[in-house]
């Protein structure tokens, strides 16, 4: 396994004059629901190896555990204030009655209420990063848009994201108010954001943060089939590419990860992220890669991978990998910016 030596490189986000911020960030997600029980010590410890390794970018949502997420990060939050970057969402509806609802609200009224309830349970004055997690086409753009300008204006917020939306989308809101990030997934399994958000992202100066950029663990080894290994109530079992015969086709696409892990001493997960750091050569953009997990461990070896060059030949091996996956990453698309691509 390749190893850090040090701290990781840094980048600006959302331009020259954003914050910056380590070359890798924290999804922290994972840490309150959708993949298991935590071993919430165990966690706090593997924020603090973050912090170490350079990881600064620290992401959340109030969707995330109802809140519970941002929570849990509040006293971390508290005590490296001025050392982190600090990610939070809206949008996302859910209710504690219906584990499996999902509503979308860009409400102005909605999106106030909102960032009342992300400052307070995160103990802070200002987040710096608000992002819209996900895009209602109900809602004008220039109404949420607006709506989360004026939190800047108001000192609440210091820079506006995206999620999920397409080009087109992140052009509208990027009249509206300066986008300094764009969030979605993005992966050796998953490049439909290639469609249209990348290049928009690149011309517009746009980072793009890249969510799920392991495959939800897949592209690890962790686990082939999500239906018979994960434990009941974990995410993954209801993701329509980690089960049943579309898992047995797609671990098959895991072979050419391998080999070049080999090569390199290092493992699937570092070869995975090493490719997606590589885009920002590709397309001309900064790309900050946010994998999640509740392990010192695993973090280290994650930022460790900022430090693995692939070859050219390497780099077409990978190449048709996502072209070949099947099963959507979702059960339902219909909030995703595939779902709304021309």
């Amino acid at each position: 396994m390749t190893t850090l030596n040090g701290r990781i490189d840094t980048v600006r986000l959302g331009g020259p004059e954003g914050p910056e911020t380590g070359v890798q960030g924290f999804g922290a997600m994972g840490i309150s629901e959708f993949y298991g029980a935590t071993d919430e010590a165990a966690a706090r410890d593997t924020l603090e190896a973050a912090l170490e390794a350079g990881v600064t970018l620290i992401d959340t949502a109030d969707a995330y555990g109802h809140g519970a997420n941002e929570e849990f990060l509040a006293p971390f939050v508290a005590a490296h204030r001025d050392e982190i970057v600090l990610a939070t969402k809206f949008a996302l509806e859910r209710r504690v009655d219906d584990p499996s609802h999902r509503g979308v609200n860009n409400d102005p009224a909605y999106i106030r209420k909102s960032v009342e309830g992300s400052l307070r349970r995160l103990g802070v004055e200002t987040i710096d990063l608000y992002y819209m997690h996900r895009r209602d086409p109900a809602v004008p753009f220039a109404e949420s848009v607006g709506t989360m300008a004026e939190l800047v204006k108001e000192g609440k917020v210091r820079q506006l994201g995206l999620s999920e939306v397409t080009g087109a989308e992140l052009r509208e809101a990027h009249a509206v108010h300066p986008i300094a990030a764009l969030q979605s997934e993005w992966s050796l399994f998953s490049r439909d954001v290639e469609h249209s958000a990348v290049g928009a992202a690149a011309e517009l100066g746009v980072t793009f943060v890249a969510y799920s950029p392991l495959g939800r663990g897949f592209l690890t080894g962790s686990f082939a089939d999500a239906g018979k290994e994960l434990a009941e109530g974990d995410f993954r079992r209801s993701q329509p590419r980690f089960t049943g015969e579309n898992a047995e086709r797609n671990a098959t696409l895991l072979e050419p990860v391998r080999a070049i892990a080999a090569a390199h001493g290092a493992t699937p997960a570092q070869i995975a992220l090493a490719w997606l750091h590589h885009r920002s050569a590709v397309h001309g953009l900064t790309v900050i890669p946010i994998p999640g997990t509740r392990r010192r461990g695993r973090l280290l070896e994650n930022a460790a991978a900022t430090r693995i060059t692939l070859t050219d030949a390497e780099l077409a091996a990978l190449e048709p990998i996502a072209a070949q996956v099947t099963g959507d990453r979702y059960p339902d698309m219909r909030f995703t910016s595939a779902a709304r691509e021309g």
